[in-house]
């Protein structure tokens, strides 16, 4: 009999062992109450409680959260029906404040989340509404933060993830941005068009512009090519003339230096005379000194004779 109790006390002492002792995994944390309050938080690795006195009251997960916030349907400014579907990130920081600062923070979250949700799309229309949604998240993720600062939470990101506007105004947008999208496309065709009229008379300005410089450099060309013939050709018959003015003033250099007398030159004069004679013309006309001339070789003449004749 004794040896039973022995047993029954070592089991007894080894529950006692096993129920003192408490492992928290990572990002964990125990909340634990003696007699009804709060006694400690145990924190991730092995830890030691008094078995029978010390209660775990809630285990808390330390990693960010997520809840889904059930879809609203919330009232523009303009009187306009959305739908609106939301996600809250959140944390907790302070687990012994998330347990006794409030019943239920992920519910609590929630609700706020409704609430500032329907006053802020309260003062929105329905295009600032549709094109809002990082202001929207931004306010609300504000608004969370005021609250749940005493609850031991962090809230992380709020993320509008669709808002639906009526069936009739869903419509009626889509047909609206159908317009708008053709409006683009014609916008875009009309600048277009235009853009390639600008580049076609560029060119052909351009064109023009080239063409008229081209002709110009031939004209240009052409009276150059004339002006250096005619500078050529001036050069050439002045060079002419220069050289039969100096054949001339050769010539009468030569004359000058044989000292050929007056009777030579009226006897070339006579010889001319004859070569004229003998031409088709009937009548010779000759200057008056040229006669003279010829009389006086005449009176020459017969004065050699004379003169001969003594000798004989």
């Amino acid at each position: 009999m004794g040896f039973k109790i022995e047993w029954i006390g070592y089991l007894i002492l080894i529950y006692i062992l096993f129920k003192s002792v408490k492992i928290v995994p990572q990002q964990r944390v125990l909340i634990i109450e003696r007699f009804g309050k709060f006694s400690s938080a145990l924190e991730p690795g092995l830890n030691f409680i008094i078995p029978f006195v010390d209660q775990v009251r809630i285990i808390h997960d330390l990693r960010i959260q997520q809840t889904s916030v059930p879809p609203q349907t919330v009232i523009t400014k303009d009187n306009v029906q959305v739908l609106i579907d939301t996600i809250v990130f959140y944390q907790v920081v302070n687990p012994q404040l998330a347990t006794y600062g409030i019943s239920d923070y992920v519910y609590g979250v929630r609700n706020i989340t409704t609430a500032t949700m329907r006053q802020i799309i309260g003062k929105l229309e329905l295009d600032e509404t549709l094109s809002g949604r990082e202001k929207i998240s931004l306010d609300i993720r504000v608004a969370l933060d005021e609250a749940t600062e005493k609850w031991g939470v962090q809230i992380e990101r709020v993320e509008i993830i669709d808002i639906k506007p009526p069936t009739d105004i869903q419509d009626s947008m889509d047909k609206q941005m159908k317009a708008e999208r053709s409006k683009r496309a014609i916008i875009l065709e009309a600048e277009a068009a235009k853009q390639d009229m600008i580049l076609r008379a560029e060119g052909e300005r351009q064109s023009k512009i080239l063409r008229a410089e081209a002709e110009r450099e031939a004209m240009i060309r052409v009276a150059e090519g004339k002006k250096q013939a005619q500078l050529l050709e001036a050069e050439g018959e002045a060079s002419a003339i220069r050289a039969v003015a100096d054949a001339e003033k050769n010539r009468i250099e030569l004359i000058n230096s044989a000292n050929i007398n007056e009777s030579f030159l009226a006897y070339r004069s006579i010889d001319a005379l004859k070569e004229v004679a003998n031409g088709p013309a009937n009548k010779v006309f000759l200057p008056t000194k040229t006669v003279d001339m010829l009389g006086s070789l005449g009176a020459m003449a017969e004065l050699f004779k004379s003169e001969k004749k003594k000798d004989k």
